[in-house]
């Protein structure tokens, strides 16, 4: 998903759940930073590189293939882009290692979602805001995994458009950064093909490029994890399940209901908006951004502004020290580090090893966690995160 869904779909996601236009901002503004919050830009502001929620091409690019340099990568983009559904999952005839990335595999409803909601209740609107851009991302990045790997994240040239019209063609992948995507020809820009097993190339849909991110697209496949079984993907119906979740997620987190649970869904808030959502998903274009910007301000009755991010970065940047996490920055990044802390530790838990050695912050020690002092810090407190 990109920006129109996780800023401006988010927002009016946030109004519907009953939240008021300043906090539907608030909670848009910290999704959306999750595909902006890079080391570079926390070292910009002297935060904690730790807090980083992406990375970036040039970042990617240097990546070593060291045990370490892969375990980072892996804690990042496993932690917020691919939620591992199935940490006990079973296959036969897979050795460990194997099993290992395979259990890394995104989907929506498993258990770390549960936790990535659940976690938050009660805490910041910058914490709600991260963990709808998680949910979001289980929908639209399934049956991939936020590790580089071949052999679970490659695709071949068995590779199918569903056209609206029922028909089908050959989609074709092309390693041209430069070469826009061209809905009209067919023609996607995808990594370049990496016979290295742990090759960056190989991380998430890299190899199937933005496909998985664009609303409106059908297409079947083959994953290389799947053995040759063909998997389909209906884009526009993932994605309204997972706006319908976010609203039901977030009326959770506002104190309706008094559990989350898995597969539930707010169909009756969408219900009067249904034919309008589904036309935005539906709507041959790469980025939605001008009509999710319309509905939700047809939804509050006020303009939505773009993200400003040098504000959002100067005002954690200016503030004294000890009032940095009272800023919107300073929030996401407590919500952040408690994400990541929880996914690796529940990753670490289950016997993997490829997102790092962790500890448990709530228990207060600093085995493997010497970065996120500052979190238990906040916890010990009683902060909001």
């Amino acid at each position: 998903m990109n920006k129109d869904f996780h800023y401006f779909g988010t927002y009016s996601a946030a109004i519907l759940a009953g939240h008021s236009h300043e906090d539907a901002l608030r909670i848009a503004r910290s999704a959306f930073f999750v595909d902006l919050c890079t080391q570079p830009v926390l070292n910009s502001v002297g935060a904690p590189i730790e807090a980083a929620t992406t990375m970036l091409a040039m970042e990617m690019a240097d990546a070593r293939s060291d045990i370490i340099s892969q375990q980072d990568v892996t804690r990042t983009w496993a932690s917020f882009h691919f939620l591992p559904y199935d940490l006990y999952s079973e296959r036969k005839g897979c050795g460990k290692k194997y099993m290992q990335k395979y259990r890394l595999i995104c989907k929506p409803n498993g258990d770390l979602l549960v936790d990535t909601v659940t976690q938050v209740k009660g805490k910041s609107l910058e914490a709600t805001g991260l963990a709808m851009h998680v949910l979001a991302d289980t929908w639209a990045h399934q049956n991939f995994a936020g590790t580089p790997s071949r052999v679970i994240n490659d695709t071949n040239y068995h590779f199918f458009e569903i056209l609206p019209d029922g028909s089908e063609r050959r989609i074709s992948l092309r390693p041209n950064p430069a070469s826009p995507d061209d809905l009209i020809k067919g023609l996607f820009t995808g990594t370049m093909r990496q016979g290295k097993e742990t090759s960056v190339m190989n991380l998430g849909h890299g190899r199937a490029g933005h496909l998985p991110d664009y609303s409106c697209m059908r297409y079947r496949y083959l994953p290389a994890w799947a053995d040759y079984e063909e998997v389909i993907k209906d884009n526009p119906s993932d994605f309204m399940h997972a706006y319908c979740q976010m609203i039901y997620a977030m009326k959770y987190l506002k104190g309706e209901g008094g559990t989350f649970e898995k597969a539930t869904y707010d169909t009756e808030t969408v219900a009067p908006y249904k034919e309008k959502i589904e036309a935005i998903f539906e709507k041959r274009q790469t980025d939605d951004s001008e009509d999710w910007k319309a509905f939700g301000e047809s939804l509050s009755g006020q303009e939505i502004p773009d993200f400003d991010t040098p504000d959002y970065l100067e005002e954690y940047h200016k503030a004294p020290e000890d009032k940095k996490d009272d800023t919107p920055m300073g929030r996401f990044i407590l919500a952040a580090l408690a994400q990541k802390s929880m996914v690796t530790n529940r990753v670490y838990k289950s016997g993997n090893i490829l997102l790092g050695i962790s500890g448990d912050y709530k228990d207060w020690g600093t085995k493997g966690i010497r970065a996120y002092l500052k979190l238990a810090k906040e916890v010990r407190k009683g902060g909001v995160i």
